[in-house]
């Protein structure tokens, strides 16, 4: 093999390389420096050539540092970094979008004391009215002492504290009554014998207990089984009633009543009745 001679770039030394050599690394022996030397030259070339210096420049391809270099993992980390950030912000953007309804209802609805919800909140229940005790002392056959209350009706029945809890005008006969619905359970019943409601409206009626052939006055109320009892009366009994003016179907009325059964029956204090149209007669078969 036949050898040759080129120079360093540093510092122009003359190396001896033989021809096998060419693009292998030397060190320069002046300048201590890592020299790459050429290729063998033609056999007659009249010239030296010169070696390259090994550079230590980082080689980066597409932007990329070379591989085995730290640069590399750091912007592949970087990368699988914004992928995520990326993901979780749909996901976000995704949640609020279903969800939005009932997010922005809770967050815009005014509460009350951090409970409920003013349009959730359930009414309150309406008190359930209680009859007062009865007492022997309002039950009066001479009503020139008996002062009307301005209070709903209540009283006694066959022995029984009672609350007017409907009042209802119909073919002549003012029902006031226990409850709201259904069969009567405690109540009281004045026949006028078909009077009309525009008739009584206004009138004021007395009733003094020696009065013969009255207004018939049936007392209802159930025993300790729960059947239902009744008894009627047409004298021996004081009433006072006063009916208002009729308007818009309710006829409006003060009532004192005393009744001369054993248990001391009574019935005092105002009423607003519904004054219904009279039920239309079976035609004749």
């Amino acid at each position: 093999m036949s050898e040759f001679k080129f120079a360093c770039p540093v510092c122009g030394q003359h190396m001896m390389c033989d021809s096998s050599q060419g693009g292998s690394v030397m060190q320069c022996p002046t300048c201590f420096q890592q020299i790459t030397a050429p290729q063998a030259p033609a056999p007659d070339a009249k010239f030296i050539l010169k070696g390259t210096q090994v550079s230590e420049k980082k080689i980066s391809v597409r932007g990329f540092e070379a591989a085995g270099q730290p640069g590399a993992e750091e912007n592949n980390f970087s990368t699988a970094i914004l992928v995520s950030a990326l993901l979780v912000v749909l996901l976000v953007g995704a949640a609020l979008f279903v969800f939005r309804g009932k997010i922005f209802r809770q967050r815009n609805a005014p509460s009350v004391q951090g409970v409920a919800t003013v349009a959730n909140a359930a009414p309150p229940p309406k008190p359930v009215p209680v009859a007062p005790p009865a007492s022997d002392r309002n039950w009066l056959m001479n009503l020139d002492a008996a002062v009307i209350p301005g209070t709903t009706a209540v009283g006694r029945i066959h022995g029984q504290d009672f609350i007017v809890g409907r009042a209802i005008f119909q073919n002549g006969t003012l029902t006031l009554r226990d409850g709201a619905h259904g069969p009567i359970q405690s109540g009281v019943q004045i026949n006028f014998s078909g009077a009309l409601a525009e008739s009584l409206a206004g009138q004021s009626l007395n009733i003094i207990a020696d009065t013969n052939k009255s207004a018939r006055v049936t007392l209802h109320w159930d025993d300790k089984d729960g059947t239902p009892q009744k008894a009627s009366f047409e004298d021996s009994y004081a009433l006072r009633l006063e009916f208002g003016a009729l308007a818009n179907n309710k006829l409006p009325g003060e009532i004192y009543l005393c009744l001369p059964d054993a248990e001391k029956s009574y019935l005092m204090g105002i009423f607003t009745a519904d004054a219904r149209k009279p039920k239309p007669k079976a035609p004749n078969k």
